[in-house]
């Protein structure tokens, strides 16, 4: 998935339910990408953060397939499918990034 542009089925994703303390990174090239501190459950089946660890370390991109309009998140590292952003979260940013887990590996955050 993290190569094709797919989604995994909502509500299979192993870090859906994490809420352990630490990072999510890119499964493909180990880019760090995402806080436990901005993870929430977004109710939709798949892992969300309102923000990214740093803009930079992830690409948005218009993505019209399907016949729907909406922007998808890769990894900047390595172009890694992450999956895609909403405007629809009632976080600080009002965004949901829902992501695939199989497009993560998580680093715990050790005490």
């Amino acid at each position: 998935m993290l190569r094709e542009k797919g989604t995994e089925p909502a509500f299979t994703g192993k870090y859906l339910k994490n809420k352990k303390n630490g990072t999510y990174i890119c499964a493909g090239c180990g880019n760090e990408l995402f806080s436990s501190e901005t993870k929430f459950d977004s109710g939709t089946g798949w892992p969300s953060f309102w923000t990214p660890v740093s803009k930079d370390n992830v690409e948005e991109e218009v993505d019209n397939r399907f016949g729907m309009h909406r922007t998808e998140v890769t990894c900047k590292k390595c172009g890694g499918h992450l999956r895609h952003i909403f405007d629809d979260s009632p976080t600080p940013t009002g965004q949901r990034f829902c992501i695939n887990s199989i497009s993560l590996k998580f680093k715990e955050q050790k005490e």
